[in-house]
């Protein structure tokens, strides 16, 4: 069994043989890939060494104090938080062979096709239909709130084959070309100004049933996996003390005792709290992930992540005054990723507002806490046997 010494004279190893201030950044990510230390809870040739996930912070210190690069995380975080889990445990060999190494390199930038304009909280009620020809499937459709959609070479996609079934079993799992021209992604300008999220508009698109994740029909199971990684992947990251939103705030605070009030310290040492906790939580996650894959409990984490970023920036806005309403780059760009601590308090404040819809909705969230964690009585839902093609809409 891989244990940390032999990490560790691997890691060396991959730094005698590539030593990163000697070697194209590319050409190191693509080495430590086939060394089996990019996560090392995968396979062997897929990344890992088989080993306890919980090793992977031995290899990344080891490689963090060599000066060597990273893959980047906050800007491929779809490919790495949702897409390689799903495929990791969906994809045939061919397909963990073809898209696992260049998702995690960078190289390829992946995006999530499931929210549509008629079916966001209620996912699924989705109505973009995938037909077979063949072994093709012809997808029409319009999928929306997609993030770097602009920049992604492959997407995860949940579209209807069976309008015949309920909601939840007519659905398949694919994974969409973004460069097919039957693709269009189009902006949406978002209330800080700027264009981090798309709508997709899906014509005629042909995807092959070779690259279909799961059984045809399967899609809600399957999606199942990529939804609970991405909401311990938004909810559960990794931070350090006074990471996050509450670093700025609690860093203003220190700097600029004019701006103090009694009011405003209680609310700051009861957020503050909150925030160590949330933060512990989810360093406990983490620690059972390593038993298996994330199930309901990250949903409980993506809430508290929603809740404490608007508490928090809301404080940060009333303790700044007049400047904390400020912000010096309202501006229709194009991000690359989103930058919370990076930026100004009304940045922070407007695009907090987004977090309690991204990765599932709070008000649905709720409900998979209270009926998949706490055992609660489940809502009525008298649409659940009904053939998708008879639900009103």
């Amino acid at each position: 069994m891989t244990d940390a010494t032999e990490l560790r004279r691997r890691t060396k190893e991959l730094l005698a043989a590539h030593p990163p201030a000697d070697t194209d950044r590319l050409d190191f990510l693509r080495a430590r890939f086939d060394a089996g230390l990019a996560w090392v809870h995968f396979p062997e040739g897929l990344g890992g060494l088989g080993a306890p996930r919980s090793l992977q912070a031995v290899v990344d210190a080891e490689l963090e104090a060599a000066g060597a690069p990273d893959n980047d995380p906050r800007r491929i975080g779809i490919g790495l938080g949702m897409a390689a889990p799903t495929i990791l445990q969906y994809g045939t060999q061919e397909q963990k062979r073809r898209f696992l190494k260049p998702l995690w390199t960078g190289e390829e930038v992946w995006c999530q096709l499931f929210s549509e304009p008629g079916a966001g909280s209620d996912l699924a009620a989705l109505g973009t239909r995938a037909v077979r020809e063949g072994e093709e499937w012809v997808v029409n459709g319009q999928k929306v709130w997609t993030s770097s959609a602009h920049l992604a070479r492959w997407a995860i996609l949940i579209a209807r084959t069976d309008p015949d079934a309920p909601k939840h079993r007519g659905i398949t799992y694919f994974v969409c070309d973004m460069t097919d021209p039957g693709v269009e992604v189009r902006p949406l300008r978002q209330i800080t100004g700027e264009a981090e999220f798309n709508e997709v508009f899906l014509t005629d698109v042909r995807i092959p049933d070779a690259h279909r994740l799961g059984e045809v029909g399967d899609g809600w199971r399957v999606a199942q996996t990529t939804l609970n990684n991405e909401r311990v992947a938004i909810g559960g990251m990794r931070l350090p003390r006074e990471g996050g939103m509450i670093g700025p705030v609690a860093k203003t605070w220190r700097e600029r005792p004019e701006l103090r009030t009694h009011d405003l310290h209680q609310r700051l040492l009861k957020l503050w709290v909150e925030a160590e906790v949330a933060r512990l939580t989810g360093e406990r996650l983490r620690q059972q992930l390593v038993a298996g894959q994330p199930g309901p409990e990250g949903a409980g984490m993506k809430l508290a992540f929603a809740r404490l970023n608007q508490e928090i920036s809301g404080l940060e806005v009333e303790l700044r005054g007049e400047e904390g309403l400020l912000y010096d780059d309202w501006t229709m760009r194009r991000p690359e990723l989103v930058d919370f601590t990076g930026r100004d308090a009304g940045y922070r404040y407007l695009r907090s507002k987004g977090n309690s819809i991204e990765g599932g909705t709070s008000e649905v969230l709720l409900n998979i806490v209270a009926e998949r964690v706490l055992g609660l009585p489940a809502e009525p839902r008298t649409d659940k046997d009904v053939a998708w093609k008879d639900l009103a809409r």
